[in-house]
């Protein structure tokens, strides 16, 4: 990976913590790592505990970073977050994804939060 798309995910995460912050979500732990894998962030969100991926993409429709995760990366998301949730005894919480698409074209910077974005997969 390139030195700028590091820099460029960096920066649509910094965007996202943000943001997600403004609308509510609660205790967000950024870059949450374990042995099965890595999430962007983790949070609270009106009782739910939220697993997000963050997706930046330069010059394309928010469309386009919303499908860049891919089934492959739902169902390492969904084993990290099954590990998550019976590490920390968590099984009694409801939990769900949501994926913060971003897009830049140009000086405008579009966002979008989709909420619950996939099911658990295995």
């Amino acid at each position: 990976m390139t030195s700028q798309r590091i820099e460029l995910g960096k920066w649509g995460e910094d965007l996202a913590f943000r943001e997600l912050k403004r609308l509510g979500y609660k205790n967000i732990i950024r870059n949450y790592r374990c042995s099965v894998g890595e999430v962007d962030m983790v949070a609270m969100d009106a009782g739910t505990l939220v697993f997000i991926e963050v997706k930046t993409r330069r010059g394309a429709c928010v469309a386009y970073a919303k499908e860049a995760v891919t089934g492959k990366k739902r169902r390492q998301l969904s084993k990290l977050a099954l590990t998550y949730i019976k590490d920390r005894g968590l099984g009694n919480i409801s939990a769900r994804f949501d994926v913060v698409a971003i897009s830049i074209e140009g000086d405008k910077v579009k966002t979008e939060i989709v909420k619950n974005a996939f099911d658990l997969a295995f």
